[in-house]
C-alpha cells in the first residue's frame, strides 16, 4: 500500500521538448493530483553534486553550537528567513490544532535575485522580499543554497507548465503568477531524539503546504514522511534514490476548486528501538506565487455543477496568515 499510493512519474521525456510526451505526463499528473496530491518524480535533471553540496553544508551548519546558529535567528514571525530552533513551530496550528513544538530545526532563505526597487520594495510586498540571513560558517553554504534555489525555481516553473496542461489550460497560463515568486528554500534537521516526545508531539505535525507546489529531497532514515489517505489512515511516502517528492499545496487546490487535493502529511518520530541513526534532513523548496497573484477558481475547474468554493485571495496575504498562525514564542529581534 505505501509504495503504490504515491506513484513515481518519470519527467525526463518532458525535458526534451516533446509535446506529446508532455501531454502524456500531464494526464498522469492530473490523475495523481485528483487522488492523492503527491508524486515522486525522476528524470528531473538536477545535478547530484549540487544536491550533495546543499546537504553537506546544511549538516555542518546544524552541527554548530546553538549560540552561533541563533546569530541568524528568524527575525520576526512573518519573515521566513534565517534559523528556527527546535520546537519553534507548531504546524498543526495551521489547521486549527494544538500540540507541543515540532521536533526539528531549520534554516530558510527566500528569493536570491531580487531587484532593489519597484515591485520588490512596494508597500504591498510587505516582508516577502526581506533579505536573506547567512551564517559565517560553513564556507560554501551560501553559494550552494543560492545555486540550488535558482535550479529549484526553474524546475517549479516547468512543473507548473505541466500542471497547466493537466488542467486543460495553455501551458504558460501560470507564468505571470510565478515569475516574481515569493518562494522559499528550507532545510530541516530532525535530530535523533534524546528524550521521549510529549503526547501528540511529532517531528512535524500534520499539515498541508501553503503554496502552489513543494519539491522535497528526503533521506532514508527512521521516522519519516507520511501522507493521509482518503480513508484517514496514514502511510509512508517511499524513498526512491535520485528522485524528488512533489506535492500540491493549498493555493493550487484552491485554484482548482479542490479538483486537486492538498493532502495532509506529517513527519513521524522514530520508534524507540530505532532511535540510533534516526537523524534526518530534508531539503524543501516551497514554490509560492507572486505576492500579488490572484488565486481564484480556474475556468477549467468550474461548471454549473461545480461552482467556485472559495472567494479570490492573494498569495501574499494567504501565506502571511499561515506563517503567523504556526509560530512559537522565540527570542525574535527587530
Amino acid at each position: 500500500m505505501a509504495a503504490a499510493a504515491v506513484p513515481v512519474i518519470d519527467i525526463s521525456s518532458c525535458r526534451r521538448g516533446d509535446s506529446a510526451a508532455r501531454r502524456a505526463v500531464a494526464m498522469e499528473i492530473d490523475r495523481t493530483c485528483r487522488e492523492i496530491g503527491f508524486m515522486v518524480i525522476r528524470g528531473h535533471g538536477v545535478d547530484p553534486a549540487l544536491i550533495e553540496a546543499v546537504e553537506a553544508t546544511s549538516r555542518a551548519f546544524f552541527d554548530l553550537p546553538l549560540a552561533e546558529k541563533m546569530r541568524i535567528v528568524r527575525p520576526a514571525p512573518d519573515v521566513t528567513r534565517g534559523y528556527m530552533p527546535l520546537e519553534a513551530e507548531v504546524l498543526v496550528r495551521s489547521r486549527g490544532g494544538s500540540a507541543a513544538g515540532d521536533l526539528n530545526e531549520s534554516l530558510m532563505i527566500g528569493p536570491v535575485d531580487v531587484g532593489g526597487t519597484g515591485y520588490y520594495t512596494a508597500a504591498a510586498a510587505g516582508r516577502h522580499f526581506a533579505p536573506n540571513l547567512w551564517p559565517e560558517r560553513p564556507a560554501g553554504l551560501r553559494d550552494a543554497y543560492e545555486r540550488y534555489y535558482r535550479v529549484m525555481d526553474a524546475l517549479a516553473v516547468d512543473l507548473m507548465r505541466l500542471f497547466a496542461l493537466a488542467l486543460d489550460l495553455p501551458e504558460a497560463h501560470f507564468d505571470v503568477s510565478v515569475d516574481r515568486s515569493i518562494s522559499r528554500l528550507r532545510v530541516r534537521n530532525y535530530p535523533a531524539p534524546e528524550v521521549p516526545p510529549e503526547p501528540g508531539q511529532l517531528r512535524a505535525g500534520a499539515h498541508s503546504d501553503y503554496g502552489s507546489l513543494t519539491i522535497l529531497k528526503t533521506e532514508d532514515r527512521p521516522g519519516g514522511l507520511q501522507v493521509q489517505g482518503r480513508d484517514g489512515r496514514w502511510f509512508d511516502v517511499p524513498h526512491v534514490p535520485g528522485t524528488f517528492v512533489v506535492n500540491v499545496g493549498d493555493m493550487l487546490a484552491r485554484w482548482t476548486n479542490d479538483r486537486w487535493v492538498s493532502t495532509l502529511h506529517r513527519v513521524v518520530n522514530p520508534r524507540p528501538d530505532r532511535v540510533a541513526g534516526s537523524r534526518r534532513q530534508s531539503v524543501v523548496f516551497f514554490q509560492n506565487p507572486n505576492y500579488d497573484a490572484v488565486v481564484s477558481c480556474l475556468p477549467s475547474c468550474t461548471d454549473a455543477d461545480h461552482p467556485p468554493k472559495y472567494p479570490p485571495t492573494t498569495a501574499g496575504g494567504h501565506l502571511r496568515e499561515k506563517f503567523l498562525a504556526t509560530q512559537q514564542a522565540i527570542p525574535y529581534v527587530d
